[in-house]
């Protein structure tokens, strides 16, 4: 049996190897570890987690695909409300998200919780209102700096810069799907080059 002997997340210390199939073990049990600490998390946060968190956790998981990145990135949505706690994404979001030729991944809406504040790196809520209780939750300061309103992303990629952001809109109350989904898709977007710039992750 192995025995390890852990000093950090980073550091770990191992008794020497006794044979090649003990080295592989260990080298494997690295790496996996390896990944798990290096992965950029990412939080998609609206009221009810099941419209606009979602979609973005689709669209964002999507993009991350299509860059060829996914081994680098661990994405989750979660709501700031208890409304809605165990349900599947809209039917809007389902539907618009299939017209686009994205796909939906498998959801039961949960609620933030302090501990994900200091799980993810990057927390992103979808409007004011959101930003507010995401950083009572988060423990009344976003000490970190890791909370982030969706759209202050969208012009990044033409500015290299975060901007002031507008909401985006709730489709619960709206019913415009289409529009939430432009902007989700531009601050998706902009979230991943902004991400691509600060972890250096070009390729």
């Amino acid at each position: 049996m192995l025995k390890f002997a852990i000093i950090c997340p980073a550091s770990i210390k191992l008794q020497q190897p006794q044979n090649y199939r003990e080295t592989s073990q260990i080298s494997a049990f690295l790496g996996a570890l390896r990944r798990i600490i290096t992965m950029i998390k990412v939080l998609f946060v609206c009221h009810g987690n099941i419209c606009r968190s979602t979609m973005a956790q689709s669209v964002f998981t999507h993009l991350v695909h299509q860059s060829h990145l996914d081994s680098c990135f661990e994405i989750d949505s979660a709501a700031t409300s208890t409304e809605e706690i165990g349900n599947p994404p809209h039917h809007g979001t389902k539907r618009k998200l299939q017209q686009e030729q994205i796909p939906l991944i498998p959801h039961r809406a949960r609620q933030m919780t302090h501990a994900d504040y200091t799980y993810y790196g990057y927390l992103i809520g979808m409007d004011s209102a959101n930003i507010r209780n995401m950083t009572r939750i988060a423990g009344s300061s976003d000490v970190e700096g890791k909370i982030y309103k969706m759209l202050s992303f969208a012009d990044y990629e033409k500015t290299h810069r975060l901007s002031e952001a507008r909401d985006v809109a709730d489709p619960w109350y709206t019913g415009d799907f289409d529009q939430t989904f432009e902007d989700v898709m531009d601050g998706c977007q902009g979230l991943l080059a902004y991400i691509k710039d600060r972890e250096q992750l070009h390729k």
